[in-house]
């Protein structure tokens, strides 16, 4: 009895923590607070934003336990790293030897360090690079008063500071700083940091100032104890960071996709309305997948909308509202799974050349919704999840494999069907309707392929490819080939009589020879022919 009433209470409270999960993802939006405990990685990737003129980037290291002996931790090499990164790439530290440590790096390159120096309870701030215009404060920027609408781009601007941008702004009590002299042709400055409880903590925010400082900023924390495989530390930190640009909490790459969102979703809910018509003009030549069609398209435009809204309010208020966000996850996953469900049916020539799935089908649709729901719940998972997450790079993974799995997956229904139609051309006699089904169904698996690289692969290089502001062109491209694929299947599944997906099967030889003789011999004299129309009905 204990040990059922313990079973119940653990999937209870997976449940509650599956429940949670979809009300609170996407949340924390632009302003993210990640807190880990026990945590043994060397480097944590926090976030990537992108910054124009007079964008902000405010860090507050809350807490900081090393869980070393107090002459450990006075020899330690622990900070942040802030880099600009070209294009659409990632710092990434998974190709670098695990004995060389980011923050002993003195390169030409745009990097900035935050070198925490608990010996002397400070923290170097060290620039690399030309960044005359990229302005480093201690403290966080002051609170603007609370109004309606989009944040104002004032509260970005800093107070004016020289070009070294050492301590020129007023700053907090609780952190001093103190400017250095020259390193090279780089200034040093210097922040207060605090021990407290056998913790420690500090806050700064750096201001973009000009419009060569502009790009795709990398941030990141080491803690260079750790970087040798098997002798890691545990240690805890908590440290909140707020990003905004001029405009709104969006990154530059971000900012277009509120508008692009809300005209795809126009652009489909267009579709949708005139597929719709269409099929009530044909109501004869229309099957049941013509339906599921016209549904894929409206759940399509109802995500995209709840897609739009949502960057709306992450714009404007840093976060999403928690509603239209449950909302957007309900509908992206009714579109996913319709998305696959409707190619493989297609595909599988269901409806169109044979009214039964086989055995073989049937296991090729459970996998792919079993992949679908798998896919949706890694999708809420990262949504949730802070970049500096442990388990962040694995659920990321996780979605990308299980993609192209189902992408995969729903290739085999094409296939199958394309052999039947080969060996039905050469044994049932039809063999003209056969061929020309056959070569129709080779052209949508070809659309089926160019529509799967084109999205997972081509369209991921072009974001790769284009400048830090451009990205949005990958969503861009993704959504305006999604659409140009529906539009191209539904006009080569459209219910019209002289559809050749949607022709029945002509007459076997032995009813055209049976045919021929009851026409000789006169039998058919004064009689007329009654065709049938796919649905069975009589023209």
């Amino acid at each position: 009895m204990a040990v059922s009433e313990r079973r119940g209470l653990g999937r209870g409270r997976w449940g509650q923590r599956l429940l949670l999960l979809l009300l609170l993802g996407g949340c924390s939006g632009r302003i993210h607070r990640l807190a880990l405990t026990g945590e043994k990685r060397a480097d944590i990737q926090l976030n990537n934003f992108g910054f124009y003129t007079n964008g902000s980037l405010e860090v507050e290291l809350s807490l900081l336990r090393l869980g070393l002996r107090e002459a450990e931790e006075k020899s330690l090499l622990v900070g942040f790293s802030l880099s600009r990164v070209r294009s659409g790439r990632v710092h990434s530290y998974s190709t670098r030897d695990f004995q060389d440590c980011p923050l002993q790096k003195n390169s030409s390159s745009f990097l900035v360090l935050f070198l925490i120096n608990t010996k002397d309870l400070q923290v170097q701030v060290r620039k690399y690079g030309e960044q005359k215009k990229l302005f480093i404060f201690p403290g966080l920027l002051p609170e603007a008063p609370s109004k309606p609408g989009l944040p104002k781009p004032q509260a970005t601007v800093p107070r004016k500071v020289d070009g070294g941008g050492t301590a020129a702004a007023s700053k907090p009590k609780s952190t001093p700083a103190v400017p250095q002299g020259p390193s090279g042709k780089d200034k040093e400055l210097v922040l207060g940091l605090s021990h407290l409880n056998n913790s420690y903590n500090f806050s700064f925010h750096v201001v973009v100032g000009s419009q060569a400082e502009e790009g795709q900023y990398s941030l990141n924390f080491h803690n260079c104890n750790n970087s040798v495989p098997g002798k890691e530390h545990p240690f805890d930190i908590t440290v909140m960071i707020r990003e905004k640009n001029p405009d709104g909490f969006l990154s530059a790459a971000e900012m277009p996709l509120f508008k692009l969102y809300l005209v795809m979703s126009a652009c489909f809910l267009a579709a949708g309305i005139f597929w719709v018509s269409v099929l009530c003009r044909n109501m004869y030549s229309v099957f049941k997948i013509h339906w599921l069609m016209a549904a894929l398209a409206f759940t399509k435009s109802i995500s995209l909308l709840f897609h739009s809204i949502n960057y709306y309010f992450i714009n404007s208020q840093g976060h999403p509202i928690e509603g239209l966000a449950v909302m957007h996850y309900i509908t992206r996953l009714l579109k996913g799974a319709l998305l696959f469900i409707t190619i493989a049916l297609i595909g599988s020539g269901w409806a169109f050349i044979k009214c039964v799935l086989s055995d073989k089908e049937k296991k090729v649709f459970g996998i792919v919704i079993s992949m679908q729901v798998l896919a949706n719940v890694a999708y809420i998972v990262i949504e949730s999840r802070e970049e500096g997450a442990s388990d962040y790079v694995l659920w990321k993974e996780i979605l990308f494999l299980v993609d192209l799995i189902c992408c995969g997956a729903i290739l085999f229904p094409v296939v199958w069907s394309i052999r039947h139609l080969q060996d039905a051309s050469g044994t049932d006699g039809k063999v003209a309707v056969n061929l020309a089904k056959l070569k129709l169904f080779r052209h949508y698996y070809v659309m089926v392929i160019c529509y799967v690289y084109f999205t997972r692969i081509i369209a991921i290089l072009l974001q790769v490819a284009v400048p830090f502001q451009w990205q949005w062109l990958y969503q861009l491209l993704v959504e305006g080939s999604t659409l140009a694929f529906f539009v191209l299947t539904g006009y080569k599944f459209q219910p019209t009589g002289d559809n050749p997906y949607l022709q029945l099967p002509q007459e076997d030889e032995e009813d055209v020879q049976m045919e021929q003789v009851m026409t000789d011999s006169g039998f058919r004299e004064g009689l007329s022919k009654v065709n049938k129309t796919a649905s069975g009905r009589e023209l």
